[in-house]
């Protein structure tokens, strides 16, 4: 069966053509990878707009329901959840605070800031949370059961291999 040709198969092509002495191979996953991550976020995107939030805060705001009551974390612990800055994570907790859907706890520490989820932050990630999985869903439905296991034992090892471990 022929398999049908994707944009990389076009860069490996023109590579191989202008560049023949360079393994290009690479390419293939890395190439793939990166292409289906601006894809990946673009559709996760779209169902995120229809409840009013960006890929960013359903991120955080998921990290605290995740958490367990009462759903909350130290403003640092939220930075090593999400891979941003202090600053960038401060600026993204005045602007869910803002909204609503969390607040600023005193803690004992006063260098500490503890965010927490409000009620109105829960119902959202709750409500959120069935449509991004099931747009997930959607987006690995051309792949078996199989392939989806294997594919998420594949990445675990590329993440390990870069350090990614959990926290």
């Amino acid at each position: 069966m022929a398999k049908t040709p994707d944009a990389v198969d076009r860069i490996i092509e023109e590579w191989a053509q202008v560049r023949p002495d360079v393994d290009v191979s690479p390419i293939a996953i890395i190439g793939r990878v990166s292409r289906l991550s601006r894809f990946v976020d673009r559709r996760l995107a779209e169902n995120f707009s229809e409840s009013g939030l960006e890929n960013w805060m359903y991120d955080v705001l998921a990290t605290l329901r995740r958490s367990g009551e009462p759903y909350e974390l130290a403003a640092g612990q939220l930075v090593a959840h999400t891979m941003v800055t202090t600053g960038a994570i401060t600026n993204r907790i005045d602007r869910l605070v803002d909204r609503g859907w969390v607040e600023r706890v005193a803690a004992d520490d006063r260098r500490k800031v503890i965010v927490r989820l409000t009620k109105s932050g829960v119902d959202l990630v709750d409500k959120v949370l069935r449509s991004h999985t099931e747009t997930e869903g959607e987006i690995l439905g051309t792949l078996t059961d199989r392939q989806r296991k294997e594919l998420a034992n594949m990445l675990r090892t590329v993440l390990l291999g870069l350090g990614d471990f959990a926290a």
